[in-house]
């Protein structure tokens, strides 16, 4: 038998064990990578979003929040960042914003795998529930974190409203953790 970290198949079963994909917390000079993997994977809201989505200064920015927040990445294969995903906590909740995956990487099970370590870090943090903010456009999007465990919550302004060429709105969609 292998562990799940180590690579092999199982001759128990007839399915291969997959290496676990490292995950970790970025660091400032993660930045420009993150801006231009963050904006490659956003230009899908091109259709009502002017401009980049961030900038490596607004990443770091970000990072530096004193309550708790982080940019966590996805190294696939390792040294190479294949996804990031942006995470904040406010008390016994937590907020996560920016999920992005190399767009030829997209739709293989990285993001799910960064939303499981969102969870992860979230329910060691005491977090009683995880909350993202979908833009109402992206209707892709509800029932694909549905299929997660997220419920609709209410929603909110759409927080860069003069860098939007439609009228938008976020959907606030909430899982609680057990």
């Amino acid at each position: 038998m292998f562990s799940p970290g180590e690579s092999g198949s199982d001759v128990s079963s007839s399915k291969a064990v997959q290496p676990v994909k490292p995950i970790r917390s970025a660091v400032a000079q993660d930045a420009p990578v993150l801006a231009r993997l963050i904006n490659d994977a956003f230009t899908v809201e091109a259709f009502f979003k002017i401009g980049d989505r961030t900038s490596a200064d607004e990443i770091v920015r970000m990072m530096e929040v004193p309550s708790g927040a982080e940019f966590l990445v996805l190294e696939e294969p390792p040294g190479v960042i294949a996804g990031t995903v942006y995470l904040k906590f406010r008390g016994d909740r937590a907020y996560f914003g920016m999920l992005s995956i190399e767009p030829s990487r997209q739709g293989g099970g990285l993001g799910r795998l960064l939303i499981d370590a969102v969870e992860a870090r979230s329910r060691e943090r005491g977090c009683r529930a995880v909350d993202i903010h979908i833009v109402n456009l992206r209707e892709e999007l509800p029932p694909f974190y549905r299929r997660l465990g997220y419920v609709e919550n209410g929603t909110l302004p759409f927080s860069d409203a003069e860098r939007a060429s439609r009228p938008c709105h976020f959907i606030v969609m909430t899982k609680a953790l057990a």
